[in-house]
């Protein structure tokens, strides 16, 4: 390999670790960091109208309600069969 290949070679390889400390950021230019991401993708966010937003609700409102009247059921016949199998 020439010279000027190998220099190529080395400068396009990923430096190691330990060449990189100096590279690395202080503790508040992180957090400014992560903060500016934050903001930056809050900014992404689309918020419903409300139309969506009352039929997300009541979906949501008759999923639980449904749930709730499954688990009674299966609480309550649970309830019977052990009372029948021990006694009561």
């Amino acid at each position: 390999m020439s010279e000027t290949a190998a220099s190529a070679a080395s400068e396009s390889a990923p430096r190691p670790k330990a060449d990189r400390k100096d590279e690395r950021r202080g503790l508040f230019a992180r957090i400014a960091l992560f903060v500016r991401q934050v903001v930056a993708e809050l900014k992404k966010v689309v918020r419903p109208t409300r139309s969506e937003l009352i039929t997300y609700t009541s979906v949501v409102l008759v999923f639980v309600a449904v749930v709730m009247a499954f688990v009674t059921v299966v609480d309550i016949l649970i309830g019977k069969v052990s009372f029948w199998v021990f006694g009561g």
